[in-house]
């Protein structure tokens, strides 16, 4: 091994790597397959990848001393992106800094089985006859007069006459778009399947589906792989600019997700990934030109041009996804800038565009995204929500996963429920959510987002919840969970800056709403229905979301609808039916885009949003 390098050993894995002398503990990481977490892409801001290491392997960073406490630096406590090694070390890694593995993803809502009218691809049994002295017509043709196709792939007539002489001129023709792109010698019907992607920001869900049934035999789910080039959008269309190789890598690693989630469902449904000749994909904008491998360049400037509009058909090599050779791969349509192809399958998921009284579809998520329907048209818009709601730049904030806080309740104390009913370690979307509509009940916080000081806290407010609003080197903050209450023996302070936070995010599709009714000449209390799409919001309680102003607080509980991964939905439609891609490609067409950035009133509406709501205007559901 050249002298220039140094080992790192991390525990409690046991993982050993040898990395070059000067190299960050986060490279050592990736090196190692260590999944730590790092919402800001690595740059310093968040503070998730907390690791322990003893010696000084280099000096703190302007970044770990602002956000490593005195006693955790003096416990060895160090930033895996800011921290280099320069000699042999052991790297001790507590388990909230990975990216948990069991995270509560929303999947689709399902799909009852029945025959798929127009796939894009169908898998016909045929027996031919066999040649003789009086029948001599060539292979291809003797299959294509079986078979409702006019063409055979060439790659195919390559094969042609092995396969039908070794199988008695029996099998299974696969044709797609008129064409026999495959053929399976033998009397048995061989699996025909497709998948569907959801690539969302933070998550990746994925669905098989039988081709001829159109039922789900095989699903899976992972957090997105790109979150170590940051936790939005920009942060990643910044890495892939550097250029190519750059591109390159973003590309291939969401791409190499995506393949072991099709080995994982082929594995379920005991078929072979062979078997797959089609996947349908949908995403926001910027995650569809990663995946398809396009420049994003354009979409991380004004005015946030997507390299094109309509869908995509890829090869699989092209893609690089590992599925049968000679099938394809569709990435579903956007309508612009970070309007993507998931804003177009909400909207066919939900028959939004159908609607005959004005009607909002809402994505939450770190890119929010809005549709409405009103007086037969459609117009969308999006909005940089943030990562608040999965728990990133939230001080006790973490992702849904085991030891999240998903659920909070203010009364004499404290009462919270965590996933899997574990020891708290962090605060997950939904539990935040909860978590300001309560203080906000209490008067620990007020409309302006500021803890209110101790000695004037309410008169009725319990003593126990008096106890736990502290002092902080940003001003109050709240004890959600005393150290000894927490698997880390750390508390779970929520913080003045973690309340900005929620109200950035909050903010943002507050205004974002706001902005696309006023074009519309529409007030909230003139909505016949919401609907609230992505994994996200099937999680949240109606009341609290519409307490801080995430939701319109004029419209009672049966006017809204938590419509699921609607994302999913419609990608699942799309490798299913060629009636569905058509009419993605109407909606894509037919809706109009907003871009907020260039509308002279937002910032105004933006400013306004981040006043929490008064409670007289809310808590009517």
């Amino acid at each position: 091994m050249h002298e220039n390098t140094v080992r790192v050993i991390f525990q409690p894995y046991g993982r050993i790597v040898r990395v070059p002398a000067g190299s960050t503990v986060r490279e050592a990481a990736t090196l190692a397959g260590i999944p730590l977490e790092y919402p800001c892409g690595g740059q310093g801001t968040c503070g998730k990848c907390r690791v322990k290491m003893p010696g000084a392997q280099s000096p703190h960073t302007a970044a770990e001393l602002s956000l490593l406490s005195g006693d955790e630096r003096g416990a060895g406590t160090r930033l895996a992106c800011q921290t280099r090694v320069h000699e042999n070390v052991t790297v001790e890694i507590p388990e909230s800094s990975m990216i948990q593995g069991k995270n509560q993803i929303l999947t689709g809502r399902g799909a009852s089985a029945s025959p798929v009218l127009d796939p894009p691809v169908r898998s016909i049994p045929v027996k031919m006859p066999v040649p003789t002295l009086t029948d001599d017509r060539p292979d291809a043709e003797r299959l294509l007069e079986s078979v409702p196709a006019d063409s055979i792939a060439p790659a195919l007539l390559y094969e042609l006459p092995g396969l039908l002489r070794d199988h008695g001129f029996q099998g299974t023709a696969i044709v797609a778009s008129g064409c026999v792109i495959d053929f399976a010698g033998g009397a048995a019907e061989p699996p025909c399947l497709a998948a569907a992607f959801d690539i969302g920001t933070t998550t990746l869900v994925g669905e098989l589906l039988d081709l001829r049934t159109g039922a789900i035999c095989g699903s899976a789910s992972r957090m997105n792989p790109q979150t170590i080039f940051g936790d939005d959008v920009l942060s990643r269309i910044s890495h892939a600019s550097r250029g190519p190789e750059a591109l390159q890598e973003v590309h291939n690693t969401v791409v190499s997700a995506l393949n072991d989630m099709l080995a994982e469902m082929s594995a379920q449904a005991e078929a072979s990934v062979e078997n797959i000749y089609e996947i349908s994909v949908s995403g926001n904008t910027t995650m569809e030109h990663f995946f398809a491998g396009l420049n994003p360049g354009a979409l991380g400037m004004v005015p946030f041009v997507p390299v094109a509009r309509r869908g995509l058909t890829l090869d699989p090599g092209q893609a690089g996804v590992a599925m049968n050779p000679r099938g394809r791969v569709f990435v579903l349509p956007v309508i612009g800038g970070f309007v993507g192809g998931d804003t177009v399958a909400g909207i066919a998921a939900t028959r939004l565009e159908e609607s005959e009284r004005p009607a909002l579809l809402i994505d939450i998520g770190t890119n929010g995204e809005l549709a409405l329907i009103h007086n037969g048209g459609l117009s969308a818009t999006s909005c940089a929500a943030g990562p608040a709601f999965e728990g990133a730049r939230i001080s006790c904030g973490m992702r849904a996963a085991a030891g999240a806080i998903e659920a909070v309740e203010l009364g004499d104390d404290v009462q919270s429920k965590t996933i899997g009913g574990v020891p708290p370690i962090g605060l997950c979307g939904s539990g935040l959510i909860d978590l300001v509509a309560e203080l906000l009940r209490k008067g620990i916080l007020q409309s302006q987002g500021l803890f209110t000081p101790r000695d004037a806290l309410p008169d009725d407010l319990p003593p126990a919840l008096r106890d736990r609003v502290v002092d902080h080197a940003e001003g109050a903050a709240f004890v959600l969970a005393r150290a000894d209450e927490t698997r880390m023996q750390r508390p779970l302070l929520f913080t003045q800056r973690d309340v900005r936070e929620l109200q950035l995010a909050a903010g943002a599709i507050r205004a974002g709403i706001s902005i696309l009714l006023k074009r519309a000449d529409l007030e909230p209390a003139e909505l016949g229905h919401v609907y609230v799409a992505g994994g996200f919001g099937n999680y949240i309680r109606l009341v609290n979301a519409q307490r801080i102003g995430l939701l319109p607080g004029a419209l009672r509980e049966e006017q809204f609808s938590f419509a699921g991964n609607t994302s999913l939905e419609g990608a699942r439609a799309a490798a299913l039916s060629l009636g569905a891609r058509a009419r993605a490609e109407a909606i894509s067409s037919s809706t109009r885009h907003f871009d907020l950035s260039c509308d002279p009133e937002f910032q105004t509406e933006f400013a306004m949003a981040m006043f929490f709501p008064d409670s007289s205007s809310v808590e009517t559901v």
